[in-house]
Formats: C-alpha cells, sequence, structure tokens
C-alpha cells in the first residue's frame, strides 16, 4: 500500500510539473516575439533608438546649411560716381552703370554700360577736340575672402572693354607765313574704335538694407584699336585719356535685389 501512496503521489506531482511548465513555456515564446530585456543585455528592436547629436555633429549640420547657397542668389545695380565728378570738374567723364549677378555669393558677372563725353580746349595749342560715345564692358568679379557670408566684400576681376566713336578737332585758320593767305586744320566726324581689357580689385560693404558701396582700381591695356588717320584721338570713352597712366577707378553706389 505504502508503494502504491508513493507512486501515486510520484504521478501526481509529475504531472502538475507538466501542468506548470507548460504556461511558462508558451508565455515565452510569445514574449520572444518581442523587444524585451533579460537582465542587463538588450535585445535590438527592429527601429533603432534616436540619438542625441553631440556638439561637433551639430556644428557639422550648421556648416552645412550655411553653405547650402541658391546658384542664383540675387543681382544688384550700380553707378559709378567719379564719372559724374569728372563731368563736373575736368573736360572729360562719363555716365556710368552696371548690372552685376550673384552666383553663389563667390562669382560675380558684371556688364558695364556707360556714356562718354569729352570737351576740350587746349590754351596752349588751341587745338579743340569733342566727342561723345557709348562703350561697354564685360566681364566676371570673385569674392576673394573666406567667410562669403560677411558684409564685406574683396574682390579680383577682369573685364573686356570695347567702343566705337568719332571725334571732331579743329584749330583756327593758319597763316601761311610765305605764299600769304590762311591753312584750315579741321576734321569731323573721324572714326575709331578701341579693344581693351582691365584687370579689377575692388572692396564694398554693407551700408543699410540693400545699399552697398565700393570702389575698385582698375589697370587698363589696350588690345587693338583704330584711331583714324589723324593718330591718336585724345580721348577714349571708357578708356580714358590716350596719354595718360593706364590706372584708373570707380566709386559705386550699389543697390542688390
Amino acid at each position: 500500500m505504502k508503494r502504491r501512496k508513493r507512486i501515486c503521489i510520484s504521478s501526481l506531482s509529475l504531472v502538475i510539473s507538466l501542468l506548470l511548465l507548460c504556461p511558462t513555456h508558451s508565455f515565452g515564446q510569445e514574449e520572444g516575439t518581442r523587444p524585451h530585456r533579460t537582465g542587463k543585455t538588450h535585445i535590438k528592436s527592429e527601429e533603432p533608438l534616436p540619438q542625441k547629436a553631440g556638439k561637433k555633429g551639430s556644428k557639422v549640420m550648421m556648416s552645412e546649411a550655411k553653405d547650402s547657397v541658391a546658384w542664383f542668389n540675387g543681382i544688384a545695380v550700380s553707378f559709378d560716381v567719379v564719372g559724374l565728378l569728372q563731368l563736373a570738374l575736368s573736360d572729360y567723364g562719363q555716365y556710368e552703370a552696371a548690372l552685376r549677378v550673384h552666383v553663389k555669393d563667390r562669382f560675380f558677372p558684371v556688364l558695364e554700360l556707360g556714356y562718354g563725353k569729352a570737351s576740350h580746349d587746349d590754351d596752349v595749342t588751341q587745338i579743340s577736340y569733342r566727342s561723345k560715345a557709348p562703350y561697354g564692358r564685360i566681364g566676371l568679379d570673385i569674392n576673394v575672402l573666406k567667410n562669403k557670408f560677411d558684409d564685406y566684400r574683396v574682390y579680383g576681376g577682369l573685364r573686356y572693354a570695347f567702343t566705337s566713336f568719332k571725334y571732331d578737332v579743329w584749330h583756327p585758320d593758319i597763316q601761311d607765313p610765305w605764299w600769304g593767305g590762311t591753312k584750315e586744320y579741321s576734321a569731323y566726324d573721324v572714326k575709331c574704335h578701341q579693344h581693351w581689357a582691365e584687370l579689377v580689385l575692388g572692396v564694398d560693404a554693407k551700408i543699410a538694407g540693400p545699399v552697398r558701396l565700393g570702389w575698385s582700381v582698375r589697370y587698363r591695356r589696350r588690345l587693338s584699336s583704330d584711331e583714324g588717320p589723324l593718330g591718336n584721338a585724345w580721348y577714349v570713352p571708357g578708356y580714358g585719356l590716350s596719354d595718360s597712366s593706364n590706372l584708373g577707378g570707380t566709386f559705386n553706389v550699389i543697390f542688390e535685389i
């Protein structure tokens, strides 16, 4: 009897143990399909947890945002003050305006158009000279500063320029000491043209809103010219005096759009 009791008790214990093990094993399988923690070990989920960017990462992101400048970043129109002062204070000068396109705030294609005038009477030689004609330049400026977002810009650039013009020159009639009488010395509508290049170094700065002020220094080099049968013209529109220095300059009032 005692042996039978032991067998029954053992069998009952075995059945109870199996019943207890079955739900635990099933729950383990269902839970295994989801991410869970076992002690200190993490089971990776399908979607990684977001990580906070450090200071270095945020600086890189800010730098990339700043550098993402549009290819076309506006235009600027300007006019030159130096030419107006020359007209007011001397025998020659010009009206000049420019259109500049901003490409990535680094490159600036430029178109310059002007109208030059000269009215000169030489008190010593008594020769008078008159000329007026349009001229044009086309070229490119490059902002050489490392920080292209600064309110200041420093440019290096190049221009190709051309003008086609006419001039009048005359002198009071000359007395002929041998044969007597007078000799006329004059020429009108003498046709000329000239090609030249300019190296440009310039600076401009933001004053307020869209208004900027800037100046440039230019070295001019004549490429080719035809100045008519009388030789060098006294004044070439856009270039200046033929026998003067190759250096010139502008002072510009600029409006950015």
